[in-house]
Protein backbone atom coordinates (compact mmCIF):
# COMPACT_ATOMS: atom_id res chain seq x y z
CA UNK A 1 0.00 0.00 0.00
CA UNK A 2 2.71 2.45 -0.94
CA UNK A 3 2.53 5.38 -3.31
CA UNK A 4 6.06 6.77 -3.39
CA UNK A 5 8.01 6.64 -6.68
CA UNK A 6 5.46 4.54 -8.56
CA UNK A 7 5.23 4.40 -12.35
CA UNK A 8 1.64 4.91 -13.52
CA UNK A 9 -0.75 2.22 -14.67
CA UNK A 10 -3.11 5.00 -15.82
CA UNK A 11 -2.71 8.12 -17.91
CA UNK A 12 -4.60 10.97 -19.50
CA UNK A 13 -4.51 10.91 -23.29
CA UNK A 14 -5.76 13.21 -26.01
CA UNK A 15 -6.33 16.98 -25.90
CA UNK A 16 -5.79 19.23 -22.89
CA UNK A 17 -8.15 21.91 -21.65
CA UNK A 18 -9.11 24.61 -24.10
CA UNK A 19 -6.93 27.68 -24.52
CA UNK A 20 -7.27 30.10 -21.65
CA UNK A 21 -8.27 27.36 -19.22
CA UNK A 22 -4.83 26.76 -17.75
CA UNK A 23 -1.70 24.87 -18.75
CA UNK A 24 -0.37 21.67 -17.28
CA UNK A 25 1.97 21.97 -14.32
CA UNK A 26 4.19 19.18 -13.02
CA UNK A 27 5.51 19.08 -9.45
CA UNK A 28 6.77 16.50 -6.99
CA UNK A 29 4.54 15.82 -3.99
CA UNK A 30 4.32 12.94 -1.50
CA UNK A 31 7.30 11.34 -3.22
CA UNK A 32 5.63 11.05 -6.63
CA UNK A 33 4.60 13.20 -9.60
CA UNK A 34 1.58 15.47 -9.46
CA UNK A 35 0.24 16.93 -12.72
CA UNK A 36 -2.31 19.72 -12.46
CA UNK A 37 -4.39 21.39 -15.13
CA UNK A 38 -6.98 23.70 -13.64
CA UNK A 39 -9.37 25.88 -15.59
CA UNK A 40 -10.66 29.42 -15.20
CA UNK A 41 -11.20 31.50 -13.22
CA UNK A 42 -7.65 32.23 -12.02
CA UNK A 43 -5.94 28.91 -12.78
CA UNK A 44 -2.65 30.01 -11.18
CA UNK A 45 -4.42 30.90 -7.94
CA UNK A 46 -6.19 27.54 -8.04
CA UNK A 47 -2.88 25.73 -8.58
CA UNK A 48 -1.26 27.40 -5.62
CA UNK A 49 -4.23 26.58 -3.39
CA UNK A 50 -4.08 22.93 -4.47
CA UNK A 51 -0.33 22.70 -3.90
CA UNK A 52 -0.60 24.28 -0.47
CA UNK A 53 -3.24 21.71 0.43
CA UNK A 54 -1.03 18.82 -0.66
CA UNK A 55 1.84 20.27 1.37
CA UNK A 56 -0.43 20.53 4.41
CA UNK A 57 -1.54 16.91 4.11
CA UNK A 58 1.99 15.63 3.57
CA UNK A 59 3.33 17.56 6.56
CA UNK A 60 0.61 16.16 8.82
CA UNK A 61 0.06 12.63 7.51
CA UNK A 62 3.14 11.29 5.76
CA UNK A 63 4.70 8.54 7.85
CA UNK A 64 7.84 8.94 5.73
CA UNK A 65 8.43 12.14 7.72
CA UNK A 66 9.21 11.41 11.40
CA UNK A 67 8.09 14.93 12.31
CA UNK A 68 4.53 14.48 11.01
CA UNK A 69 1.52 14.20 13.28
CA UNK A 70 0.85 10.63 12.12
CA UNK A 71 4.48 9.57 12.63
CA UNK A 72 4.32 10.85 16.20
CA UNK A 73 1.09 8.91 16.65
CA UNK A 74 2.76 5.73 15.36
CA UNK A 75 5.68 6.29 17.74
CA UNK A 76 3.49 6.70 20.83
CA UNK A 77 3.92 3.07 21.87
CA UNK A 78 0.23 2.47 22.46
CA UNK A 79 -0.44 5.65 24.48
CA UNK A 80 -3.43 7.87 23.60
CA UNK A 81 -2.55 10.80 21.34
CA UNK A 82 -4.50 13.96 20.55
CA UNK A 83 -5.39 14.11 16.84
CA UNK A 84 -7.08 16.85 14.85
CA UNK A 85 -10.79 16.29 14.11
CA UNK A 86 -10.03 15.97 10.39
CA UNK A 87 -7.72 13.01 10.98
CA UNK A 88 -10.12 11.33 13.39
CA UNK A 89 -12.89 11.56 10.79
CA UNK A 90 -10.63 10.29 8.01
CA UNK A 91 -9.35 7.36 10.05
CA UNK A 92 -12.92 6.55 11.05
CA UNK A 93 -13.78 6.30 7.36
CA UNK A 94 -10.81 3.97 6.84
CA UNK A 95 -11.97 1.69 9.64
CA UNK A 96 -15.38 1.59 7.98
CA UNK A 97 -13.78 0.64 4.65
CA UNK A 98 -11.88 -2.16 6.39
CA UNK A 99 -15.18 -3.61 7.58
CA UNK A 100 -16.94 -3.06 4.26
CA UNK A 101 -14.20 -4.82 2.27
CA UNK A 102 -14.01 -7.75 4.66
CA UNK A 103 -10.50 -6.74 5.68
CA UNK A 104 -9.05 -6.59 2.14
CA UNK A 105 -8.28 -2.92 2.79
CA UNK A 106 -6.62 -2.06 6.09
CA UNK A 107 -4.97 1.21 7.22
CA UNK A 108 -2.92 -0.35 10.06
CA UNK A 109 -0.29 -2.35 8.21
CA UNK A 110 2.84 -0.44 9.18
CA UNK A 111 4.29 -3.35 11.16
CA UNK A 112 3.89 -5.71 8.22
CA UNK A 113 5.48 -3.29 5.77
CA UNK A 114 8.41 -2.93 8.14
CA UNK A 115 8.73 -6.72 8.48
CA UNK A 116 8.89 -7.11 4.69
CA UNK A 117 11.25 -4.13 4.33
CA UNK A 118 8.90 -2.65 1.75
CA UNK A 119 10.33 0.84 2.06
CA UNK A 120 13.95 -0.35 2.06
CA UNK A 121 13.99 -2.51 -1.06
CA UNK A 122 12.44 -5.64 0.40
CA UNK A 123 13.39 -8.60 2.60
CA UNK A 124 11.79 -11.87 3.69
CA UNK A 125 10.90 -12.00 7.40
CA UNK A 126 11.35 -15.14 9.43
CA UNK A 127 8.17 -16.97 10.50
CA UNK A 128 8.55 -15.50 13.97
CA UNK A 129 8.99 -11.96 12.67
CA UNK A 130 5.97 -12.34 10.42
CA UNK A 131 3.85 -13.63 13.30
CA UNK A 132 4.86 -10.67 15.46
CA UNK A 133 4.08 -8.22 12.65
CA UNK A 134 0.67 -9.79 12.05
CA UNK A 135 -0.14 -9.44 15.75
CA UNK A 136 0.70 -5.72 15.47
CA UNK A 137 -1.42 -5.15 12.35
CA UNK A 138 -5.11 -4.61 11.70
CA UNK A 139 -7.67 -1.83 12.00
CA UNK A 140 -9.10 -3.42 15.14
CA UNK A 141 -6.01 -2.08 16.93
CA UNK A 142 -6.97 1.52 16.09
CA UNK A 143 -9.21 3.15 18.70
CA UNK A 144 -10.75 6.54 17.92
CA UNK A 145 -12.43 8.88 20.40
CA UNK A 146 -13.83 11.88 18.55
CA UNK A 147 -15.46 13.21 21.71
CA UNK A 148 -12.13 13.46 23.49
CA UNK A 149 -10.20 14.23 20.31
CA UNK A 150 -7.82 11.33 20.83
CA UNK A 151 -6.76 8.10 19.19
CA UNK A 152 -4.76 5.09 20.26
CA UNK A 153 -3.05 2.09 18.71
CA UNK A 154 -3.57 -0.67 21.25
CA UNK A 155 -0.42 -2.59 20.27
CA UNK A 156 2.86 -0.72 20.86
CA UNK A 157 4.32 -1.85 17.52
CA UNK A 158 1.21 -1.08 15.45
CA UNK A 159 1.44 1.73 12.88
CA UNK A 160 -0.74 3.55 10.38
CA UNK A 161 0.15 3.12 6.69
CA UNK A 162 -1.33 5.88 4.55
CA UNK A 163 -0.23 4.64 1.12
CA UNK A 164 -3.56 3.02 0.30
CA UNK A 165 -5.71 6.10 0.79
CA UNK A 166 -3.95 9.44 1.40
CA UNK A 167 -3.33 10.14 -2.28
CA UNK A 168 -7.05 9.74 -3.04
CA UNK A 169 -7.97 11.97 -0.12
CA UNK A 170 -5.49 14.58 -1.35
CA UNK A 171 -7.07 14.57 -4.82
CA UNK A 172 -10.49 15.29 -3.32
CA UNK A 173 -9.13 18.05 -1.12
CA UNK A 174 -7.30 19.65 -4.07
CA UNK A 175 -10.52 19.78 -6.04
CA UNK A 176 -12.31 21.45 -3.11
CA UNK A 177 -9.71 24.14 -2.48
CA UNK A 178 -9.05 24.84 -6.19
CA UNK A 179 -12.70 25.85 -6.56
CA UNK A 180 -12.75 25.86 -10.38
CA UNK A 181 -15.43 24.38 -12.66
CA UNK A 182 -13.03 22.17 -14.62
CA UNK A 183 -9.80 20.43 -13.79
CA UNK A 184 -7.61 17.38 -14.30
CA UNK A 185 -5.28 15.96 -11.70
CA UNK A 186 -2.88 13.06 -12.13
CA UNK A 187 -1.30 12.11 -8.81
CA UNK A 188 1.20 9.32 -9.24
CA UNK A 189 -1.09 7.73 -11.84
CA UNK A 190 -4.41 8.14 -10.02
CA UNK A 191 -6.65 10.50 -11.98
CA UNK A 192 -9.39 12.91 -10.92
CA UNK A 193 -11.23 14.89 -13.58
CA UNK A 194 -14.22 17.20 -13.50
CA UNK A 195 -15.85 19.37 -16.12
CA UNK A 196 -15.54 18.17 -19.75
CA UNK A 197 -14.86 14.44 -20.31
CA UNK A 198 -11.31 13.37 -21.08
CA UNK A 199 -9.79 10.30 -22.70
CA UNK A 200 -7.95 8.03 -20.27
CA UNK A 201 -6.16 4.73 -20.63
CA UNK A 202 -5.39 1.71 -18.45
CA UNK A 203 -2.03 0.06 -19.11
CA UNK A 204 -1.38 -3.55 -19.98
CA UNK A 205 -0.22 -5.22 -16.73
CA UNK A 206 2.66 -6.85 -18.59
CA UNK A 207 3.73 -3.69 -20.46
CA UNK A 208 2.90 -0.55 -18.52
CA UNK A 209 3.87 1.69 -21.46
CA UNK A 210 1.21 0.00 -23.62
CA UNK A 211 -2.43 1.16 -23.21
CA UNK A 212 -4.82 -1.78 -22.94
CA UNK A 213 -8.13 0.06 -22.49
CA UNK A 214 -8.99 3.61 -23.52
CA UNK A 215 -12.27 5.35 -22.71
CA UNK A 216 -13.68 8.69 -21.57
CA UNK A 217 -13.83 9.76 -17.95
CA UNK A 218 -16.02 12.56 -16.61
CA UNK A 219 -16.54 13.89 -13.08
CA UNK A 220 -14.85 10.88 -11.55
CA UNK A 221 -11.60 9.36 -10.33
CA UNK A 222 -9.79 6.42 -11.89
CA UNK A 223 -7.37 4.42 -9.73
CA UNK A 224 -5.41 1.28 -10.51
CA UNK A 225 -3.41 -1.18 -8.42
CA UNK A 226 -1.00 -3.84 -9.54
CA UNK A 227 2.52 -5.19 -9.30
CA UNK A 228 3.96 -3.95 -12.60
CA UNK A 229 5.58 -0.89 -10.96
CA UNK A 230 7.35 -2.31 -7.90
CA UNK A 231 6.86 -6.06 -7.86
CA UNK A 232 4.80 -7.74 -5.13
CA UNK A 233 4.58 -4.72 -2.80
CA UNK A 234 0.86 -5.04 -1.99
CA UNK A 235 0.25 -7.05 1.19
CA UNK A 236 -2.77 -9.20 2.00
CA UNK A 237 -3.91 -8.22 5.51
CA UNK A 238 -5.39 -11.70 6.02
CA UNK A 239 -2.08 -13.52 5.57
CA UNK A 240 0.46 -10.76 6.08
CA UNK A 241 2.16 -11.84 2.85
CA UNK A 242 2.57 -10.17 -0.57
CA UNK A 243 -0.33 -10.62 -2.97
CA UNK A 244 0.24 -12.78 -6.06
CA UNK A 245 1.32 -10.92 -9.20
CA UNK A 246 -1.83 -11.77 -11.17
CA UNK A 247 -2.22 -8.51 -13.10
CA UNK A 248 -3.93 -5.23 -12.24
CA UNK A 249 -7.30 -3.77 -11.38
CA UNK A 250 -8.78 -0.33 -12.06
CA UNK A 251 -11.78 1.35 -10.43
CA UNK A 252 -13.87 4.36 -11.42
CA UNK A 253 -15.57 6.17 -8.53
CA UNK A 254 -17.10 9.58 -8.00
CA UNK A 255 -14.36 10.59 -5.55
CA UNK A 256 -10.64 9.99 -5.27
CA UNK A 257 -10.66 8.48 -1.79
CA UNK A 258 -13.11 5.71 -2.70
CA UNK A 259 -11.27 4.90 -5.93
CA UNK A 260 -7.93 4.71 -4.10
CA UNK A 261 -9.24 2.41 -1.37
CA UNK A 262 -11.19 0.18 -3.73
CA UNK A 263 -8.42 -0.41 -6.26
CA UNK A 264 -6.22 -1.68 -3.42
CA UNK A 265 -8.96 -3.80 -1.87
CA UNK A 266 -9.98 -5.41 -5.16
CA UNK A 267 -6.41 -6.29 -6.02
CA UNK A 268 -6.02 -7.96 -2.62
CA UNK A 269 -9.27 -9.89 -3.14
CA UNK A 270 -8.01 -11.16 -6.50
CA UNK A 271 -9.66 -11.37 -9.92
CA UNK A 272 -12.36 -13.90 -9.01
CA UNK A 273 -13.45 -12.85 -5.52
CA UNK A 274 -12.81 -9.19 -6.32
CA UNK A 275 -14.96 -9.29 -9.45
CA UNK A 276 -17.81 -10.99 -7.58
CA UNK A 277 -17.61 -8.47 -4.72
CA UNK A 278 -17.47 -5.49 -7.09
CA UNK A 279 -20.52 -6.76 -8.99
CA UNK A 280 -22.51 -7.11 -5.78
CA UNK A 281 -21.56 -3.56 -4.79
CA UNK A 282 -22.42 -2.13 -8.22
CA UNK A 283 -18.86 -0.83 -8.67
CA UNK A 284 -17.26 0.17 -11.96
CA UNK A 285 -14.18 -2.06 -11.92
CA UNK A 286 -12.03 -3.92 -14.43
CA UNK A 287 -9.50 -6.72 -13.87
CA UNK A 288 -6.66 -7.14 -16.36
CA UNK A 289 -5.02 -10.53 -16.00
CA UNK A 290 -1.46 -11.23 -17.03
CA UNK A 291 -2.64 -14.01 -19.36
CA UNK A 292 -4.44 -11.41 -21.48
CA UNK A 293 -7.98 -11.83 -20.17
CA UNK A 294 -10.05 -8.77 -19.23
CA UNK A 295 -12.89 -9.09 -16.74
CA UNK A 296 -15.18 -6.17 -15.95
CA UNK A 297 -18.29 -5.41 -13.99
CA UNK A 298 -21.53 -4.32 -15.68
CA UNK A 299 -21.06 -0.85 -14.17
CA UNK A 300 -17.65 -0.50 -15.81
CA UNK A 301 -18.93 -1.73 -19.17
CA UNK A 302 -21.81 0.75 -18.98
CA UNK A 303 -19.38 3.66 -18.93
CA UNK A 304 -18.57 3.22 -22.62
CA UNK A 305 -19.86 -0.11 -23.90
CA UNK A 306 -18.84 0.48 -27.52
CA UNK A 307 -15.19 1.01 -26.62
CA UNK A 308 -14.73 -2.01 -24.39
CA UNK A 309 -14.19 -5.63 -25.38
CA UNK A 310 -16.74 -8.22 -24.39
CA UNK A 311 -15.90 -10.27 -21.35
CA UNK A 312 -15.07 -13.90 -22.26
CA UNK A 313 -17.62 -16.41 -21.10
Amino acid sequence: MLFRCLLPLLCLVGPTLAAGEGTERLVLAMGTELRLQLGDPAPRVAEEAALQEVARLEAACSTWDPRSEWSRFNAAGGAPVALAPEWLRLLGEMKAWQVRTGGAFDPVLGALLQAWGTREGGRTPSPGELAQARAASGASLLELDETQGRARLTHPAAALEEGGFLKGYALDRMRVVAHVPAGRLDFGGQLLVWGPPVAVSVADPNHRQRPRLTFRLQNASLSSSGTAERGRHLLDPATGEPCPAWGSTAVVATDGLSADVLSTALYVMGPEAGLAWARRQGLAAVFLLRDGRIRMTPAFRALHPKLLPREPR
